[in-house]
């Protein structure tokens, strides 16, 4: 049995980064994750430019390695297309030049992209990475903190301070953490691969397409190195119950009868399996630590409620979490007051953007406003920019919550 103060459980983007911030400040950790790396994670692929921001805090040369990767191409933004039909561009950076700038986001499988973290991590001494270890149990220990066990119960690791990093389906996160899969606040996902999607955008931008017949749902073509697109739709699981909405058939009926897509689609070959996922949103503040564990990345739902992002959220809590774990060691207090300390940091970094996405959301189910705004942006430079402006300046993404706004735009 490995004796550990630290264990992360789950070596994706939050386990990754929070065991990576623990080794800058000279904390060893003990990572494990049932999986052996490279492994794939069903997931949109699109690292924003918070991803950026946050591999340059872990090390400043690591968005330009991930750069370099033939696995990873740039991309500068996302096209929204209204239920109209009407696009609205909004680009990662304003005015940005492709062949000057450094790219604001990327696109990688996750096969990929978590593959390019777990090599960080083999290069740190200070972690101690243990592959296709599959903990099921969790015991709080006489001493305090917790021992993990196997299916079978032998116990595998007993640590001061758990990291539950583990992704979506955490058994953790619902049965010791008690935090439930609240419908209204959760969503159903499908992705697959196509091979040969016709008329991809030159710079990489990311398409999310809000078809009338699909809402509160949307439908996303994500291009991919090698002439591959990541496809697929989500919707929320209280909509998907209440409307009895089959995801994969409405998937492919898109695909097939949608004027436009049908002929993009025309000459692509499908070259995965359709497979699903759970989005648990962070459109809801929960408490997201307690004695001696914390919630990281899916695991503590903090994934973005409008555009589904979550590895940067992810990635933001394993930096938090790496904060507080040193504070813990330090104070030599595990207590569920003090590692309070990370909720309040996580949501004061996410909080405001979370809510403001909340909003978002809710502009679909009215969606003959949703179009009007797309509809005079793709018309209106300065709307549009104003709006790409938004998306990166949370102040000025106040102004979505306000009626003032719509009347402006309606009535103008």
């Amino acid at each position: 049995m490995h004796n550990t103060d630290i264990c992360i459980v789950g070596a994706g983007p939050a386990g990754a980064t929070a065991a990576l911030h623990l080794a800058n400040k000279g904390i060893p950790s003990l990572l494990i994750d049932k999986a052996s790396f490279p492994r794939d994670k069903v997931c949109g692929d699109a690292l924003s430019g918070k991803v950026v921001n946050e591999l340059r805090r872990i090390s400043p040369d690591l968005p330009a390695q991930l750069g370099e990767l033939q696995e990873a191409m740039p991309s500068w933004g996302i096209h929204f297309i209204s239920p109209g039909g009407h696009k609205l561009s909004v680009p990662f950076k304003y005015n940005y030049q492709p062949d000057q700038d450094t790219p604001a986001g990327y696109i990688s499988k996750r096969i990929h992209f978590d593959n390019f973290l777990v090599q960080q991590v083999r290069q740190r001494p200070e972690v101690k990475f243990l592959e296709q270890v599959d903990v099921v149990k969790y015991k709080p220990a006489a001493e305090g903190g917790y021992v993990l066990s196997d299916k079978q119960g032998q116990p595998l690791v007993q640590t001061k301070l758990l990291l539950m990093a583990n992704g979506a389906q955490s058994g953790f996160t619902r049965h010791v953490a008690g935090l439930d899969q609240e419908p209204e606040h959760y969503c159903a996902g499908l992705r697959t691969y196509y091979k040969g999607v016709s008329d991809m955008d030159a710079d990489g931008f990311i398409e999310l397409h809000f078809f009338k017949d699909f809402l509160p749902g949307y439908f996303w073509v994500f291009p991919l190195p090698g002439g591959y697109a990541n496809v697929g739709v989500g919707m929320l699981s209280s909509a998907v119950s209440r409307k009895k909405v089959n995801l994969k058939k409405e998937m492919l009926c898109m695909i097939e009868t949608h004027p436009e897509l049908q002929r993009r689609f025309a000459k692509a070959e499908l070259v995965d399996e359709i497979r699903g996922f759970g989005l648990p949103l962070g459109s809801k503040k929960r408490t997201i630590s307690g004695d001696n564990y914390m919630l990281l990345g899916d695991a503590g739902a903090l994934i973005d409620p409008f555009t589904g992002e979550g590895i940067s959220n992810a990635m933001i809590s394993g930096r938090w979490a790496a904060e507080q774990a040193a504070k813990c060691l330090e104070q030599q207090d595990f207590s569920a007051a003090f590692m309070h300390g990370y909720d309040k940091a996580v949501y004061n970094r996410l909080w405001k953007e979370l809510k403001l996405s909340r909003q978002m959301q809710k502009l679909l189910n009215y969606p003959w406003l949703f179009d009007k705004v797309a509809s005079k942006a793709s018309k209106n430079q300065a709307l549009a920019e104003t709006i790409s402006c938004m998306f990166n300046d949370l102040d000025l993404r106040e102004r979505l919550k306000q009626p003032s706004f719509y009347a402006k735009l309606l009535f103008d």
